[in-house]
């Protein structure tokens, strides 16, 4: 009867998501063509390459570790303008969700609470670094999830997405 009680008490554990954190876990800006590119009379019409990666971790009980990691490339005329790449982290209460619930909750809700904040990081690197400002767009993580998901890239049903592209 204790054993039912315990059981039952688990199932019914109520469910909760708190942000306990947001930081900068890396950060990284480079333009090795800077002196050319302020100089030249060239439009500005850059290409933007966007990569994504996630990854969490679980730091003790409930607590839970997931960083977002963006990389951009811009490149002029075929050559690059600057590289930012910005480790955005954040440590999350997670609790009372069913295992087959944190693949999505760590692999694709966490991390579109992170980009918001990473996207304002990228856009400051830009402007501070002399160019106009960037602003990326909004990414489906669900849809990146369910795709990585779909590909068969993640050992267990509930993984988090290691890698993505937009």
């Amino acid at each position: 009867m204790a054993e039912e009680t315990a059981a039952a008490g688990e199932a019914g554990k109520q469910q909760t998501y708190r942000i306990q954190k947001v930081f900068i876990k890396d950060l990284s800006f480079e333009t090795p063509r800077s002196t050319e590119i302020f100089t030249q009379q060239a439009q500005w019409k850059p290409e933007v390459k966007v990569q994504l990666n996630t990854e969490s971790r679980n730091i003790k009980d409930d607590l839970y570790e997931c960083t977002l990691m963006i990389t951009v490339t811009v490149e002029l005329e075929g050559k690059p303008a600057y590289l930012a790449e910005v480790q955005q982290s954040g440590l999350f209460s997670i609790a009372g969700f069913a295992e087959g619930e944190m693949g999505h909750l760590l692999g694709s809700y966490t991390p579109s609470v992170l980009f918001p904040f990473a996207r304002e990081v990228v856009c400051d690197l830009a402007v501070k670094g002399g160019f106009p400002q960037l602003l990326l767009d909004p990414i489906n993580f669900d849809a990146l999830y369910a795709q990585h998901l779909k590909s068969g890239q993640a050992k267990e049903q509930n993984a988090p997405a290691p890698e993505t592209q937009q």
